[in-house]
């Protein structure tokens, strides 16, 4: 599952000063991307919908 470049912006889950911090991306229908905010050129893992999804959940859930 390959997309053009997304438009990555900070989660709002990553703290204002944080060195950890992730970007996310919505993807082409529903989809959705997270990448290394320290290393964008590392790569990204994209997910389907479902995926985005249910990673969110568990997300809100503290459950990650």
């Amino acid at each position: 599952m390959s997309h053009p470049t997304p438009e990555f912006r900070k989660s709002s889950y990553s703290t204002r000063n944080s060195q950890n911090c992730v970007e996310v991306a919505d993807l082409d229908g529903g989809a959705g991307a997270v990448r290394d905010s320290q290393h964008p050129d590392h790569g990204r893992l994209e997910f389907t919908s479902a995926e985005w999804r249910a990673f969110l959940a568990h997300v809100k859930s503290d459950q990650v």
